[in-house]
């Protein structure tokens, strides 16, 4: 999917047709993000992957008018990602930020990919106007894709576990 994705990034992109890739966590959300990204950045299409914790620790200290030139900087991504929509904290003020960018993105009638835990319930039918405005537009900019699996994190740490467990608790043969 991501490989397709990546061949047909002219359509993609002339279409403004983003993805919104959900599920647990672990699944492999982000590594699937990371690969379009890496795969378009060899290809010369300039990429922007982040996420919304480390926008507004940036914004924290900018003006408005500051705050306002960073998210229209957004706009000079052919293609954005946002990786792990919901996990920020939730006031006014962050979704407000959200809200911007995503929007920009949407006036600009740019690609946007998003990688989120939250269910696609959750995002279809959001608890407050101010959610349902986010995801309105991110589900009309995005086409949703649950990514399904194990957590490959777990798998990961069980692995180191038994290699711990192997080097430093179990007997070592002498050659």
């Amino acid at each position: 999917m991501a490989q397709r994705y990546v061949s047909q990034w002219g359509k993609a992109k002339e279409q403004n047709l983003g993805l919104l890739l959900w599920g647990g966590v672990g699944t492999g959300k982000t590594y699937i993000a990371a690969c379009i990204a890496n795969a378009l950045i060899e290809q010369k299409v300039p990429v922007l992957m982040t996420n919304f914790s480390k926008v507004l620790n940036q914004m924290g200290a900018m003006y408005s008018e500051d705050r306002y030139k960073y998210i229209s900087d957004f706009s000079k991504f052919p293609l954005l990602i946002i990786d792990d929509l919901g996990v920020e904290r939730s006031t006014e003020y962050v979704r407000e930020q959200i809200f911007a960018i995503i929007d920009e993105r949407y006036k600009a009638n740019l690609p946007l990919i998003v990688t989120t835990n939250l269910t696609i319930d959750e995002l279809s039918d959001p608890k407050d106007v101010a959610d349902a405005r986010i995801y309105s537009r991110l589900l009309e900019m995005c086409a949703p894709i649950q990514i399904r699996g194990s957590d490959r994190r777990q798998k990961a740490g069980d692995a180191k576990i038994d290699l711990a467990q192997q080097m430093l608790f179990e007997s070592v043969v002498s050659r």
